[in-house]
């Protein structure tokens, strides 16, 4: 009985240790040029092509020509979330975006909008 004992400790000893260094959820790697804290746009999808805006703070304006961009913000009570604006085919869109990794969207590509305004926020 005893060295049954000490064999269901082991194998729970050794769960528990591969529970302690399962990996977490991880961010996804810094787009190009966008380090953490920043919203970042894009002239080509998937966060590639030109850099054309990387804002810390909030922003307006208008920057045709953007296909994808990136909340790389951290998290930061009441001021890590982005509400995004844009202008596609002559309506005015918009949408909250969490910041990378998420739960929900951090980043979205496009066929070609323009961008008019960033406004840093709390929870979407």
């Amino acid at each position: 009985m005893r060295k049954r004992s000490v064999t269901v400790l082991a194998v729970a000893a050794a769960f528990v240790g591969v529970l302690a260094t399962a990996p977490t959820a991880s961010a996804e790697a810094n787009p190009a040029g966008c380090p953490k804290q920043y919203f970042c746009a894009y002239s080509g999808e998937g966060e590639s092509g030109r850099l054309l805006l990387k804002t810390a703070g909030n922003w307006s304006g208008n920057i045709p020509g953007v296909k994808s961009f990136f909340n790389n913000g951290v998290k930061f009570a009441g001021a890590d979330h982005v509400q995004a604006s844009w202008n596609y085919n002559g309506s005015s869109w918009g949408n909250c975006f969490h910041y990378n990794p998420g739960p929900g969207e951090y980043k979205a590509d496009f066929d070609s909008i323009t961008l008019t305004k960033v406004v840093w926020r709390g929870e979407c």
